[in-house]
């Protein structure tokens, strides 16, 4: 029997997020400042990333690409995929898209987890902390193994339940300290500060500027990591660091970008793509010549509108995927959505983000055997040996604290970079910082 969508007697203690007024009124705010600081795109992210492919999968070569049939049998293993997936506010449906083609993919190619199939159950959570709370319920009331926590705006809301039944989680990114800071039970498959702080230093060091000037939007997510982190990481590189806040909707950045331009080091935007075009344009005023990096989110079809290809040419980028352009990780992807799915656009980030999430922890279970628990598979991500991540473009990813101290849930270090070409798409990309 079921009661309040339920079943009684479940063998797993529900736990009921609090879901205070201030959370649910700081929804909105709370998402942007994850887009901010995570570089998959959340929300409405469509062709609009920093990747110039669009359309759906290629199935040409798929045969090939895929891989020998080698098929999974036996009882299935329950992995669970919380997404926003589609509401009023937000388009994440191609995340639930992507990861159901995944999952026939690796119950067909790679003989599931422990070589039984995976059975995913799915959950959209609507940006909405209370749904989102409600989808991680669900997972503990189906006794699924793991959970997988997409582009969700309320990660925090999905992670507590899980974490306090004791259910692993595994993010393909996140810039929730909780979760990060997290050494029982979570992982995370990106660098969290690689797209805010290791981007720049990288950039600067390669180009040999003493200074890097971050250009930021003026809200606190935006700003926390770069205040509380950047500095003593970069004094410890020998360079140079100034984070220079402007407010959110400034047209002209001029009067800003004029002191900035005195100074001969490199330039950080981080913002979304119209803070981003106010800030070039700034910098192209003042006859700013220094390197500049962005976010990748900075860069959209937009951002190509409104600023010159001469303008965009050259400045670096970062990303988690090798999103447009033609490489293993996006022949695999393309070849996984075209030949398991229909109509995935695979120029979503996040589509080849829950591809990274799904792909990577069997991946990280392809030495598992016997019994497949959530005790079993926490085991064997802390223990598991350096592996390469599907999908990253070349990332290594090594769970259980290995890959960083100060955040024990992150399983990767680094990141890609690419230079943007004279129509502001990424040429190839680069494994940096690992």
């Amino acid at each position: 029997m079921r009661q309040n969508g339920f079943r009684r007697g479940t063998t797993r203690r529900r736990v009921v997020a609090p879901r205070p007024a201030a959370v649910r009124l700081g929804a909105v705010a709370g998402g942007l400042a994850a887009c901010l600081l995570l570089v998959a795109a959340c929300g409405s992210d469509s062709s609009d990333t920093a990747g110039g492919a669009s359309g759906t999968g290629d199935a040409t070569n798929a045969t090939e690409v895929l891989g020998p049939v080698a098929k999974a049998a036996g009882e299935p293993v329950k992995i669970g995929l919380v997404s926003d997936g589609k509401a009023a506010t937000v388009d994440q449906s191609v995340e639930i898209e992507a990861g159901k083609a995944t999952v026939a993919y690796l119950n067909e190619h790679r003989s599931g987890i422990a070589g039984r199939p995976i059975e995913l159950v799915t959950c959209a959570s609507q940006a909405d902390p209370g749904i989102t709370a409600d989808c991680a319920n669900r997972m503990i009331e189906q006794d699924v193994t793991a959970v997988i926590i997409g582009g969700v705006a309320a990660q925090e809301s999905a992670w507590t339940p899980l974490h306090e039944a004791g259910i692993p989680v595994v993010l393909y990114s996140t810039s929730a300290t909780a979760l990060l800071a997290d050494s029982k039970s979570t992982f995370s498959f990106a660098d969290a500060t690689f797209g805010t702080i290791g981007l720049p230093l990288k950039v600067a060091q390669k180009e040999g500027v003493k200074k890097v000037t971050a250009v930021v939007i003026d809200v606190p997510a935006a700003k926390g990591a770069l205040e509380a982190s950047a500095p003593a990481i970069y004094k410890k590189a020998g360079i140079e660091f100034e984070l220079v806040a402007v407010p959110i909707g400034t047209a002209d950045m001029t009067p800003q970008m004029q002191q900035i331009a005195k100074d001969d080091g490199e330039v950080f935007i981080l913002g979304n793509d119209s803070f981003c075009i106010s800030a070039l344009n700034g910098l192209n005023a003042v006859g700013f010549t220094g390197p500049i990096s962005a976010i990748a989110q900075c860069v959209t079809d937009s951002t190509r509108t409104a600023i010159s290809g001469d303008q965009l040419k050259g400045i670096s980028i970062s990303a988690i995927a090798p999103v447009g352009t033609d490489n293993p990780s996006t022949r695999l992807y393309n070849a996984v959505a075209a030949t398991y799915g229909k109509n995935i656009d695979t120029s979503k980030i996040a589509g080849i983000n829950i591809f990274t999430a799904v792909a990577g922890l069997q991946t990280a279970l392809a030495d598992l055997t016997g019994e497949v628990t959530p005790a079993t598979i926490i085991n064997a991500l802390k223990t598991m040996p350096e592996k390469e991540l599907p999908g990253s473009g070349g990332q290594k990813f090594q769970c259980g604290g290995k890959a960083s101290s100060a955040a024990p849930a992150s399983c990767v270090q680094g990141g890609l970079i690419s230079t943007l070409d004279d129509k502001g798409y990424p040429t190839s990309y680069e494994v940096a910082g690992a």
